[in-house]
C-alpha cells in the first residue's frame, strides 16, 4: 500500500524509476554532501557563532529544505546551508565588517523574503539576464578561489606574513602535512568517481588524527561513543535580528544585493546543471518548475536564518544521485531523513578536527572554477571583469567586494571603448551604487 502511494505521489512509472533506484540515489545525494554537517559549522563558528548545536542546525536546515523542494516540485534536487554562502556570512559580514552573528542571520533574513518576493513576481528572470555573464562567471570562481584559501589557511598550509601578506605555512607539522595528503587523497578519489569522495577523505583524516599525538592529547580527540542525541538549536533559534538590517541599511544594502546575487546565480545554475543530466528539462531547454524550485530556495533561506544557520541552496552533489537513476522527489525525501538519522551520529562529528575539513573546501573550491572555461578568453572585457571579480574576492577576503569591483570594471569598460548602449540598466544602477559606497565609505 506504502509503494502505491509513492507511486501516485512522486509519478515514479511516468518518471521511468522505481523504489529501490530511488532509494539508492537518495543514499547516493546523501553520501557526495554530508561533509557539509561538518564543514558548515566550522565556518559559521569562525564568524562568532557558538558551535554549540550548530551541527543540528546544519542538518534541520537541509532536511526542511530538501523537503520542501520535494513537495513543491517533485525533483532529485537536495538542499543544505550553500558553500561560499556560509563563507560569505562568516569572513565577509561577520569578521570583516564586524556586524554580530544575530544581526547577520536578520539579513540572511531579508535576503529569503526578498528572494522569495522577486520569484513571486517574476522579476527574478529579468535580473538574471540583465547581469553580464562574464561578471557571473568571475563571482561564481571567486567564491571557489575564496572557499579554497579558506581551507589552506584553516590547516595552517598557508599563514599571515607582514611582508608579503601570506606565505608558506610550516608543512613539518601534523596538521598542515596531513591536510596536503587530504588534499590529493580527495582529488584522486573525484577523479575515479568514488561516491562520497570529499566524505571519505574526512573520515580518513580524522582517523589518522587519532593515532598523532599533538600537545598532551591528539590530532584529533578522542570520545568514548560516537552515537548520541542530537545538540540542542535554543542558543540560535529565533535568535536573528531582523531590525538591524532595517535600522543600519546604509551599512548593509549590499551585503543583503550580494547574498541575494550569489544565492540567485548560485542557485538557477544548479538547477539547470543538475535538471539538464535528469533530462528534466524541456524542448526549449528551460525548467518546467523553475519558478517553484526558486520558491523552495527562498523559502527555506527564510526557516534557516529563524533557526540559526546561513542561506539555505540547491546542492550541485544532487547530480551524484541523478547519476545513480534518482529522477523524482522521492530521492530527495530519502537524502531528508538520512541528515535527520545523521544528527544521531553527532559526537563523531564534534571530534572532526579542522584540518580534515581542508580537503573538503579544496575540492569544492576547485569544482567551482569550472565555469571559468565557459568564459570567451578572446574577449578582454569579459575576461578582465571576470579576473577582477575573481581575484578581489581572496585577496580582499570578501565576496561583495569582489561583486562591486566586477561590476565597476564592467561597466568602466563598455564606457571606455563605446558600448555604452550595450550595458543593462540594472548593471549601470548597481556600479554607480557601488561607486558611491566606495566615494562615501559606506562600509
Amino acid at each position: 500500500m506504502m509503494s502505491n502511494f509513492f507511486e501516485r505521489f512522486f509519478k515514479l512509472k511516468e518518471k521511468g524509476t522505481n523504489l529501490k533506484t530511488e532509494f539508492i540515489a537518495g543514499l547516493t545525494t546523501f553520501a557526495a554532501m554530508s561533509y557539509v554537517l561538518v564543514v558548515n559549522p566550522g565556518i559559521l563558528s569562525a564568524g562568532g557563532m557558538p558551535i554549540e548545536g550548530l551541527i543540528t542546525v546544519t542538518a534541520l536546515a537541509a532536511c526542511i529544505g530538501t523537503l520542501l523542494m520535494a513537495l513543491m516540485t517533485n525533483y532529485p534536487i537536495a538542499m543544505a546551508p550553500g558553500m561560499g554562502l556560509n563563507a560569505f556570512f562568516a569572513f565577509t559580514i561577520c569578521l570583516t565588517r564586524e556586524i554580530p552573528w544575530e544581526a547577520a542571520l536578520g539579513i540572511v533574513f531579508w535576503n529569503g523574503v526578498l528572494f522569495l518576493i522577486l520569484s513571486l513576481s517574476g522579476v527574478r528572470t529579468k535580473i538574471a539576464e540583465a547581469i553580464p555573464a562574464a561578471l557571473k562567471i568571475g563571482v561564481q570562481c571567486g567564491i571557489g578561489l575564496f572557499i579554497a584559501f579558506i581551507g589552506l589557511k584553516n590547516a595552517g598550509i598557508v599563514v599571515a606574513n607582514p611582508a608579503t601578506f601570506v606565505t608558506i605555512g610550516d608543512l613539518s607539522q601534523p596538521a598542515p602535512l596531513l591536510a596536503l595528503i587530504g588534499i590529493l587523497l580527495t582529488i584522486v578519489l573525484v577523479i575515479k568517481k568514488v561516491t562520497g569522495a570529499i566524505l571519505i577523505s574526512v573520515l580518513v583524516l580524522t582517523l589518522i588524527g587519532a593515532f598523532i599525538p599533538v600537545g598532551d592529547g591528539y590530532l584529533t580527540q578522542h570520545t568514548d561513543s560516537f552515537i548520541g542525541m542530537p545538540d540542542s538549536i535554543s542558543t540560535t533559534f529565533m535568535a536573528m535580528d531582523i531590525m538591524y538590517p532595517i535600522e543600519h541599511l546604509a551599512q548593509t544594502w549590499d551585503l543583503i544585493f550580494a547574498l541575494l546575487f550569489v544565492n540567485m546565480f548560485d542557485t538557477i545554475g544548479t538547477l539547470i546543471g543538475v535538471s539538464r543530466r535528469a533530462n528534466l528539462l524541456d524542448k526549449e531547454g528551460k525548467l518546467p518548475k523553475l519558478g517553484p524550485a526558486m520558491n523552495a530556495d527562498a523559502a527555506a533561506s527564510v526557516i534557516g536564518a529563524a533557526i540559526g544557520t546561513s542561506p539555505v541552496t540547491a546542492y550541485v552533489e544532487s547530480a551524484a544521485g541523478v547519476s545513480a537513476g534518482g529522477r523524482t522527489g522521492l530521492t530527495s525525501v530519502v537524502v531528508a531523513l538520512c541528515f535527520l538519522l545523521a544528527l544521531f551520529f553527532t559526537p563523531l562529528m564534534k571530534v572532526i578536527p579542522l584540518m580534515a575539513t581542508t580537503p573538503a573546501l579544496i575540492m569544492v573550491g576547485i569544482l567551482m572554477m569550472d565555469s571559468f572555461r565557459q568564459l570567451d578568453f578572446d574577449d578582454v572585457t569579459a575576461l578582465a571583469t571576470a579576473s577582477i571579480a575573481l581575484l578581489a574576492m581572496p585577496l580582499t577576503f570578501s565576496i561583495s567586494e569582489g561583486i562591486a569591483l566586477g561590476f565597476i570594471t564592467y561597466v568602466g569598460i563598455m564606457l571606455g571603448t563605446g558600448r555604452y548602449k550595450q550595458v543593462t540598466a540594472i548593471t549601470y544602477v548597481m556600479a554607480g551604487v557601488f561607486v558611491l559606497r566606495y566615494l562615501l565609505d559606506l562600509k
